[in-house]
């Protein structure tokens, strides 16, 4: 059998509460939890992106005394019916098999339904002695709040410049990666406070010792550039369709990062006042969804639409 190779991002993910950067509140209140025998049965991680929020919660499950065989993780992106919420209810009272609890790890919660939300509020509020449930989403606001007062919400935050550079340094210096600060510097801007982007950048600069090469590398990648130059065609009038659609073809990151970029470009926009506020405004309610199902042709349509009209 081929043995797996893995990415940077997986390869030197976090085990242990010490190696976690960049969130010393999450750490310092899941430890004081942990040393109290306190940690609640519930618990909600929300906050942007690639910054922590599933790492925390596998390191969590571990402290708990949870063995592998004791562990579901679900991408509620995927399984977001009344059906799985009635999966966990079947399995919920079985007693562990390898450990001391049971652990339901829920990530991007908020895709659940409805129904589920409501299917899952039992179990949330009462569940029994050796189960716990990890929720994790980027986007809280679209969670009913009967979830949200059921969970202690614990918030993951974007990593500072700082946090991003102390994190690629450590890993490109395991890695025996030569960066120079131009390239450095890149990686931090681009990876806009994500750790996971940061390390797919690093990723993608290994093995290229030329630095001219790695910064041409990195900017086929700079989202957070293209994501600008989108969001001023939006907010330009009479913007013309062709240059929107000539940065779009060029894009090949993630049609949900360009979206969060976008809406925070247009937050910022928003909050400053002024003529363009109701633009910006009119381009989020646009953007609110997610495009995990319609992806890159989903980004496409609500570029063309905030455009076009």
């Amino acid at each position: 059998m081929a043995e797996t190779t893995l990415g940077l991002y997986q390869k030197h993910r976090p085990v242990e509460w010490k190696q976690v950067i960049g969130q010393p509140e999450a750490v310092n209140t899941l430890r004081k939890h942990m040393a109290a025998n306190s940690t609640p049965h519930a618990i909600l991680f929300s906050g942007p992106s690639g910054c922590g929020k599933t790492t925390l919660a596998r390191i969590l499950r571990r402290e708990l005394g949870c063995a592998d065989v004791d562990f579901v993780e679900i991408n509620a992106a995927n399984y977001r019916g009344i059906d799985m919420i009635r999966d966990i209810q079947q399995r919920v009272g079985l007693s562990p098999l390898g450990g001391d609890v049971r652990v339901w790890l829920i990530d991007e919660v908020a895709q659940l339904t409805a129904a589920a939300q409501d299917s899952f509020l039992k179990l949330l509020e009462d569940p029994p002695g050796h189960v716990y449930f990890i929720l994790a989403t980027t986007d809280p606001q679209k969670l009913k709040a009967t979830i949200i007062t059921r969970c202690e919400e614990i918030k993951v935050k974007a990593l500072s410049p700082k946090s991003i550079e102390r994190l690629v340094h450590e890993t490109a210096e395991k890695e025996a990666i030569t960066l120079t600060d131009e390239v450095l510097a890149k990686v931090i801007d681009i990876a806009d406070g994500s750790a996971r982007k940061a390390l797919v950048l690093l990723s993608q600069v290994m093995g290229e010792p030329d630095e001219e090469k790695q910064l041409r590398m990195l900017g086929q990648a700079d989202s957070k550039r293209q994501a600008v130059e989108i969001c001023r065609l939006m907010l330009k009038q009479n913007a013309n369709w062709s240059d929107a659609a000539k940065v779009l073809k060029e894009t090949t990151d993630d049609p949900e990062q360009i979206r969060y970029l976008i809406i925070g470009y247009m937050r910022s926009v928003l909050l400053g006042g002024g003529k363009m506020a109701s633009r910006a405004a009119e381009v989020i309610e646009v953007f609110q969804d997610n495009f995990y199902d319609s992806k890159a042709a989903g980004l496409a349509l609500c570029c063309y639409r905030s455009i076009v009209g």
